[in-house]
């Protein structure tokens, strides 16, 4: 095997299994960001060994026994210290008093419990409340995803020192605000699972429309949300908007192939080719979504947001042909969505609904609705939505100025260049048809 086989064999084994040496660590010494020094200090060691002496049998035991023996040494010098305050007069904690020969044991019997709680403690670590949106993401990908600082960064288009100083900022108030290492009880869980759901689709959305740069997609990203919900749904299989989100994050993620042409730019939803749609993905998504509603059904309740959202993206998924769209059904569930979640955004998505329900008059009235809401005041598909009805309209001037106002807002160059040639449509060439992506 060769030097770069080796390393290649360190990563693959690091991304699968850093999450749980993490979690299994942070448990020990109760300190994420001490247990993620831990958990790299075994990845270092494996870096300079496995050269010499080979890949072991078991590399993620290999990692998870070295990190261990880390964290062993760690707790033993606490423990030391501790003692020595004790002898100079400090009142000690009563955890200090652990016999030596006891020591070991007690750790060894903490790591053999489930990973799978560790992994759960982790989630809701690294996505609290505490920390700032950005952070979350950061701080998730980074000790639930095991990808490195410039992998993140080069994911957000944002420059690495922003991201290694958004990750170290939120371990630091993490540690300040005295955060515990576990899941929230039944009490919290509901705003705690919120923030966590919506950490994995903020990083899903930004693979699937990339808000700036070159790309149109991220298909790394996405990937890496679609595994994080499959792992979450793994460890709260009776919590329904879990399901809900996995389910959404797989019907959109099967569209991805049809997304972009050859040239990699867009290709919008209704010209989509639906035979590059992947099966599998809209399989498991379906499935996902009956899980999500056999759970609603058994507590007699309303399918949640992520839910809603999934289902509207099975009216597509169902569809063989975009003329055979459900779209009165889809109007109507943005209308439940937005009963649940009330949005503009959500009220911009049923605009387009009703459009292609009803008409585009329909739409446009209830567009303009909207277009002095200050939560839209930048953003770029208010008026691209707009701008395609009063296309379908024949209003075509008007229909040029939108998209032209839609071009400027976004950040997106392939985005960009799609709004000016609908732009220029409007202006005489061929109007090219077709809503969403």
């Amino acid at each position: 095997m060769t030097q770069n086989d080796i390393h290649r064999s360190i990563n693959a084994v690091w991304r699968i299994e850093s999450a749980k040496i993490i979690g299994a660590l942070a448990r020990m010494v109760r300190d994420v960001g001490v247990a993620e020094e831990l958990a790299q200090d075994a990845l270092l060691a494996a870096l300079e060994q496995w050269p010499t002496q080979g890949v072991p049998d078991n590399p993620a035991a290999w990692l998870m026994q070295t990190a261990k023996h880390r964290a062993l040494d760690l707790l033993r010098r606490r423990k030391l210290h501790a003692s020595k305050e004790q002898e100079i007069g400090y009142e000690i904690d009563a955890q200090h008093a652990i016999a030596e020969a006891d020591f070991a044991d007690a750790v060894d019997a903490a790591l053999d419990d489930d990973v799978g709680d560790d992994l759960l403690r982790l989630v809701f670590t690294a996505c609290h409340p505490v920390l700032s949106p950005e952070a979350r993401v950061a701080l998730t990908l980074r000790l639930l995803g095991g990808l490195t600082t410039d992998e993140i960064a080069r994911s957000f288009l944002v420059p690495e020192p922003t991201i290694a100083q958004r990750i170290v900022r939120a371990k630091r108030t993490l540690a300040a605000a005295n955060v515990p290492f576990e899941a929230p009880r039944a009490a919290e869980l509901g705003a705690r699972l919120g923030s966590v759901l919506e950490v994995i689709y903020l990083v899903f959305n930004e693979g699937y429309s990339a808000t700036a740069g070159d790309d149109w997609m991220r298909p790394a990203l996405c990937d890496e949300a679609l595994r994080l919900g499959r792992i979450l749904a793994g460890l709260m299989p009776d919590e329904p908007e879990v399901h809900g989100l996995v389910a959404l994050m797989e019907i959109q993620a099967s569209r991805s192939a049809a997304r972009v042409d050859a040239q990699g730019e867009p290709v919008l939803l209704l010209e989509q080719n639906r035979a590059r749609w992947d099966s599998i993905l809209i399989r498991r998504g379906l499935a996902a979504l009956g899980r999500a509603q056999s759970l609603v059904d058994a507590l007699d309740d309303a399918l949640g947001p992520y839910a809603l959202q999934a289902a509207i993206a099975a009216c597509h998924a169902r569809a063989r042909t975009a003329q055979q769209t459900d779209w009165t059904r889809i109007a109507a569930l943005y209308e439940a969505l937005a009963q649940r979640m009330p949005s503009p955004i959500v009220e911009l998505n049923r605009a387009v609904a009703l459009s292609m329900a009803l008409g585009p008059a329909a739409g446009l009235e209830l567009v303009d609705a909207l277009r002095d809401d200050p939560q839209l005041k930048s953003y770029h598909l208010l008026p691209s939505v707009r701008g395609d009805l009063l296309a379908k309209l024949g209003r075509k001037a008007e229909a040029y100025d939108e998209f032209q106002q839609a071009a400027s807002r976004t950040r997106n160059a392939r985005e960009r260049k799609l709004l000016l040639m609908r732009a220029l449509a409007c202006a005489g060439s061929p109007q090219p048809p077709g809503t969403g992506a």
